[in-house]
């Protein structure tokens, strides 16, 4: 498999083996945000086992071809519009259900629970500033970027302009996740949790799943081609 080039990014290996999004987690490879950066680099880096990464991905890799009938997974293949048209009914509609419903248990726990537990403050506001940017963001995706997938051939150019900032947006949010991560310590329950502070940290979690696989579609397949083009003509500024 191509994943023991050097020179193959993170975002390959995912688009290739989707399941592989697991495996990553577990080693704590950024593979949305961090979907550019070459697979090699990365585990030189964070002194990453590259040969107890390497296994897991044989494992996956052969369950891949053994079950490659299985279509529905293969997004690289889907065209730029099916694959918005998806990830609106998917990613879209998942957020803009659970991110207000989270917002409102972070703040019942932090009501009964705050004087014990301090950085549910900090928690709350990083987290007030993650919803609000991806409200915007969703309606920017909405507004801006996909309905250019429509007319394509006419709006390339508009599309590409769009990259730089849909991506950055991405990275912001990454980086809020990251945060929230942190300070919950991995989200882990402290002894006095009650159901509902359990409630509130599974959901967070699960957000941050759906986030990573959401901005994975987007950086590393939708975006891919855009984004090189966009590198490309970065690159043809400097050199001119």
């Amino acid at each position: 498999m191509k994943y023991k080039d050097k020179n193959v990014t993170i975002g390959e290996v995912v688009v290739e083996v989707p399941e592989v999004t697991e495996v990553f987690k577990e080693f704590r490879i950024d593979f949305c945000c961090g979907g550019h950066r070459n697979l090699a680099s990365v585990i030189e880096e964070q002194k990453i086992d590259g040969a107890a990464l390497f296994e897991r991905l044989d494992k996956l890799y052969e369950n891949r071809k053994a079950s490659y009938e299985n279509k529905e997974s293969q997004f690289d293949q889907m065209s730029p519009q099916v694959l918005v048209t998806y990830i609106e009914d998917t990613h879209h509609e998942y957020l803009r259900r659970v991110l207000p419903e989270t917002a409102g248990l972070l703040t019942t726990i932090l009501r009964v629970h705050g004087k014990n537990h301090q950085e549910l403050f900090d928690m709350y506001r990083i987290y007030g500033q993650l919803k609000a940017d991806l409200e915007q963001h969703l309606l920017k995706e909405e507004t801006m970027l996909f309905p250019d997938f429509n007319e394509i051939d006419n709006n390339e150019q508009e599309i590409i302009d769009l990259t730089k900032m849909i991506m950055s947006e991405h990275e912001a949010a990454g980086e809020l996740l990251e945060k929230l991560r942190t300070i919950s310590g991995n989200y882990h329950l402290p002894e006095d949790a009650c159901k509902t502070f359990a409630k509130t940290y599974q959901l967070l979690e699960d957000i941050e799943d759906d986030l990573h696989q959401h901005i994975h579609l987007e950086n590393n397949i939708l975006l891919k081609n855009y984004r090189k083009r966009e590198t490309l003509f970065k690159s043809n500024e400097i050199l001119n």
